[in-house]
């Protein structure tokens, strides 16, 4: 495992300025305590996101929506940057990472200090109306008084947390800066996703068919792990990033 945390910030650093990406995934919020939505005690074991969740059910029924929304924001609007987070904050400070391409709602990374950040899925530290497209802070209708809560400029009741609900489409910006990254990056960090939702999952393929190299940080194997990983780091982000972003400033700290 050292040798993976030595080699990482090796190649981090050959990498050069700007050469880096990232794709998080739910792993990646773990330590703030958020659990993998589909995980063993996750929101869709409460909840069928095919019936909750999908954007067909808000617009009819908003109401049974944020039913769902109450405890998935109850748990997101708590949470805290772990160490992960802040490493990777720290390498784009350092001018390594150009970008984090993230799966995730919660918005810790922006929290942590990241600044080039592409949302796949959205954030759910927002909310818009459907009606007249005015985005809120989450914070402006909490505690939330009535369900659906009502959008103050035109008086519509859908506001919804941006973030995408089944049966909406990944925002188009959102595959062309991820695809654009992908393509020059030198190095590309997989950390805590599953490697099984698409368009994200693509990524890390992208940039291994041009030349990038993979590493993976991860405390279990995913598809990605056996297929174009070029080496994995079983450990959770918030214990691996640290200690890569020490090796990095100990390679670093005579240029």
């Amino acid at each position: 495992m050292d040798d993976n945390i030595k080699r990482a910030a090796e190649d981090i650093v050959k990498a050069g300025r700007k050469k880096v990406a990232a794709l998080t995934g739910a792993g990646m919020s773990v330590e703030s305590n958020i659990p993998p939505f589909r995980g063993k005690g996750g929101l869709w074991e409460k909840f069928n996101p095919e019936e909750y969740a999908h954007i067909d059910t808000f617009r009819q029924d908003p109401a049974k929506s944020w039913s769902m929304l109450k405890d998935l924001l109850d748990v997101i609007l708590k949470a805290q940057p772990n160490p992960g987070h802040y490493g990777l904050a720290e390498l784009e400070k350092m001018g390594y990472l150009s970008c984090i391409i993230t799966q995730n709602v919660d918005g810790l990374h922006q929290r942590a200090g990241n600044r080039e950040v592409v949302e796949f899925h959205g954030n759910n530290q927002w909310v818009i109306c459907l009606d007249c497209r005015k985005r809120y802070e989450i914070a402006t209708v909490l505690p939330l008084k009535e369900i659906p809560p009502l959008c103050k400029e035109c008086g519509g009741n859908k506001l919804k947390p941006d973030a995408i609900f089944f049966g909406e489409m990944i925002p188009p910006e959102a595959i062309s800066r991820s695809e654009q990254e992908a393509n020059n990056c030198a190095v590309m960090l997989s950390i805590g996703t599953s490697a099984v939702v698409y368009p994200a999952a693509n990524m890390p393929e992208i940039a291994k068919w041009n030349g990038a190299k993979i590493i993976e940080i991860n405390p279990e194997r995913t598809p990605f792990t056996s297929k174009i990983s070029d080496y994995i780091i079983e450990e959770t982000a918030g214990k691996a990033m640290p200690r890569i972003v020490e090796e990095v400033k100990k390679l670093t700290k005579n240029i």
